[in-house]
């Protein structure tokens, strides 16, 4: 209930009526919903990160730093402006932070009930549940919050918790929003030596990818700690402007407004040149850093599967293929290797665009992204691996 009630809001009718709005107003927007969310952050939240799905996994990492509450209304105010402004940001982050939020809080309601153990149940449940209704993607909710932890390993204790918390959060906010999968895609892919080799030639440029952007997200981060607020917000405000002018002249449309949605449905009409297609891809990228630098409040889900998504139409127009195969294998291996969730984000693909036909050559390149990200990913509070039990050799 909590995420329909931000998502129709922040969405239904904060960026839909911004979309209304002139051009000129259109494009000084997402600088507007950046002054408003350090204006949250700053008399709500006495001065708090805009950080978001960051907060699930400290508070899952590390039990001494409990998951704060005394921010969590200026955080999600913060994410309102940004995102209903037309942040290049996703609704996930703010949805897990949401999600999280009232798991913390059901813990300490109940807390002389629970074990200390199966208080961070109700943490992973509560994100599940936000990850599934904001996606409308059930399995995706459970297998993120168990997997997001940990780059190569899994928070698996919390497995049934988590499965309960996104089903019950699904069929609560469908009954609002209904089941429309998230992207409408048609067909089923064709398999063959040329799109299975595709398919891991796209894994391994999506995971080169994931690995620079991740690198310019952090960088992006680090940098906007050492801005002043004035400094920060200015040229975060002017670079969004100039971005979204550009969007203008080139497609005649604000493409990168938003979490990325109506740059996917553009990309969906054929004749788009792949000249057009990579100037998307370059702007896209850039507008979500400007966000992230200039102090936005947002999740960085969906800005990597647009960038995959993106990526993977721009070897389909320089491939000649008319299957939109490659979007999506492009998206999985991009989402997957950034986040370092390849399961999540392949059942994601499977769930968001109801056509799990696409799995088998998400899987190929999905595998091969992860292998070039290294130990990169666009956070820095994942942990490699579980540590071992207390007496248990490593």
């Amino acid at each position: 209930m909590a995420i329909a009630g931000f998502e129709g809001l922040t969405s239904r009718i904060l960026l839909d009526w911004v979309f209304e709005w002139p051009r000129v107003a259109q494009v000084a927007a997402p600088g507007i919903g950046l002054v408003l969310a350090w204006a949250a952050l700053h008399w709500f939240g006495r001065d708090a990160s805009p950080s978001t799905s960051d907060e699930y996994l400290r508070a899952y990492h590390e039990p001494e730093h409990p998951f704060e509450t005394r921010p969590f209304p200026a955080r999600v105010l913060a994410s309102i402006a940004t995102l209903g402004f037309g942040g290049a940001m996703g609704f996930e982050g703010p949805s897990i932070y949401i999600g999280a939020g009232i798991g913390s809080w059901l813990e300490r309601r109940f807390g002389r009930y629970l074990t200390k153990d199966d208080l961070r149940l109700l943490l992973v449940a509560g994100a599940a549940a936000g990850v599934s209704a904001i996606f409308k993607a059930p399995a995706t909710g459970a297998i993120f919050a168990i997997e997001v932890p940990y780059q190569e390993d899994t928070a698996a204790h919390a497995l049934v918790p988590a499965l309960v918390g996104s089903a019950t959060s699904y069929l609560t906010y469908v009954a609002f929003y209904g089941t429309t999968p998230l992207f409408a895609i048609s067909g089923q892919p064709h398999f063959d030596a040329t799109r299975l080799l595709g398919a891991l030639g796209l894994g391994i440029l999506a995971g080169l990818g994931a690995r620079a952007f991740a690198l310019a997200l952090r960088a992006a981060k680090s940098h906007s700690s050492r801005q002043s607020t004035w400094r920060r917000l200015t040229s975060g405000g002017l670079g969004l402007a100039a971005v979204t002018t550009t969007c203008f002249l080139v497609f005649d449309d604000g493409l990168t407004l938003g979490p990325g949605y109506r740059a996917i449905a553009w990309t969906l009409d054929p004749k788009r040149s792949v000249a057009l297609i990579a100037a998307l891809f370059v702007l896209h990228a850039i507008a979500t850093l400007l966000t992230v630098e200039g102090g936005g409040a947002g999740g960085l889900f969906i800005p990597m599967f647009v960038q995959g998504w993106l990526l993977g139409r721009f070897v389909q127009g320089v491939t000649g293929t008319h299957t939109s195969l490659f979007p999506v294998v492009g998206a999985a291996a991009f989402l997957g290797a950034g986040y370092r969730t390849p399961i999540a984000a392949i059942v994601f693909v499977a769930e968001a665009t109801g056509r799990p036909g696409f799995v088998v050559p998400a899987l190929l390149a999905t595998a091969i992204a992860q292998v070039l990200m290294g130990t990169s990913s666009v956070t820095t509070y994942q942990y490699v691996r579980r540590p071992p039990a207390p007496g248990t050799p490593e």
